[in-house]
């Protein structure tokens, strides 16, 4: 395995005025969204990804096109998608859409592929959320057989059958990067194991230390499958903020995090985010990686310990609240200190 990738992920989150609490300008914070990433080409950061949701309150419902014009922009930086809500979506699309991205991107397009934690896509589309299960195995199984075969044939219950249609453009990249996002359902680890497809694991509560027995079961079953362990890649999507120092991170990034989760989990019949429960996350052994450079960069490299090696940490470091200047600064410091702090620690280690 090489050196640690570190990246960071958005859900482009419609920005709130702190003071009267009513949305900004959605074509602004469309330019900021668009700056951000390239902040991050420009100080080392290895990939961006934008996320997939279809509620008000996020701007992310397209996230190949907002990827697509950052690709024009930067030169260095992979770009994806944080999760593609597949069970909701065209096999077929999504591979000729992500497809023209690793043109325009001349070869840094990937794709993180899973059923995403909302539900709000269904009806959208005209799907059913009994078929939650079963429209998701279907589609990746399309998907895959599309980015192996340019003229797939193949059948299901869920899309008309492919009798050896032409499938274009092809991508630059040679095999287009596919990786299977997982919650914490142990049936998901095995199944990307079983196709050796990388893993990125979201751990947005408990300790990551909690995942490992998943992790397990996922190289498990791969070696199981035959797939060598250099293949068999695990990286890990949690939500982190770098600040000036642990203290000015903290305070930055609570307003904004307390706001989205005390309202979804509203929906959900949890309880309202407290400042106390926030800080816990955030201490030593927590899923939250926010705080100064040092503290961030030991954060994953204990992720990393945790989990038996991770090739991929990205940080969900954005929320309605926190300003963009606050955003670029934490760019800029995830860039520039944290990432030559954790490969200088994987130097010492090696």
């Amino acid at each position: 395995m090489g050196a640690m990738e570190i990246g960071i992920d958005n859900f482009v989150a419609a920005a709130i005025d702190p003071v009267t609490g009513e949305a900004g300008s959605a074509a602004e914070q469309m330019q900021r969204v668009l700056a951000q990433i390239v902040q991050a080409d420009r100080s080392g950061v290895h990939t961006f990804g934008i996320g997939e949701h279809h509620r008000e309150e996020f701007l992310d419902s397209a996230p190949v096109t907002i990827l697509a014009a950052a690709a024009a922009l930067t030169e260095r930086i992979r770009l994806r998608s944080a999760v593609t809500v597949l069970s909701a979506d065209d096999p077929v699309r999504v591979f000729e859409s992500y497809a023209t991205l690793d043109l325009i991107s001349q070869g840094r397009a990937e794709l993180v592929v899973g059923r995403g934690s909302f539900t709000e896509a269904f009806p959208l589309f005209g799907l059913d959320l009994a078929d939650y299960d079963l429209l998701f195995e279907e589609k990746l199984d399309l998907l895959l057989r599309i980015r192996d075969d340019a003229h797939p044939h193949w059948s299901g219950r869920h899309r008309a059958p492919l009798t050896g249609q032409g499938v274009f453009p092809r991508p630059h990249q040679e095999r287009l990067p596919i990786w299977l996002g997982v919650g914490g359902t142990p049936s998901s680890f095995v199944r990307a194991g079983v196709l050796g497809l990388p893993l990125m694991v979201a751990i947005i509560g408990g300790a990551p230390s909690r995942f490992r027995p998943l992790v397990d079961l996922y190289r498990e079953a791969g070696r199981r499958a035959g797939h060598p362990a250099s293949q068999l890649q695990v990286g890990v999507h949690c939500i982190g903020f770098v600040g000036d120092t642990d203290q000015q991170a903290a305070d930055a990034f609570y307003p904004g995090y307390a706001k989205m989760f005390t309202e979804i989990g509203a929906e959900r019949g949890f309880a309202p985010v407290t400042r106390a429960g926030y800080d816990a996350q955030r201490g030593e052994g927590g899923p939250f990686l926010i705080g100064s450079a040092e503290t961030v960069a030991a954060g994953i490299r204990r992720v990393s310990d945790d989990l038996g090696g991770v090739s991929r940490v990205t940080l969900q470091m954005t929320n309605g609240l926190v300003p963009h200047e606050a955003i670029m600064r934490s760019i800029d410091l995830l860039g520039t200190k944290v990432v030559p702090l954790v490969h200088d620690a994987e130097g010492e280690n090696a």
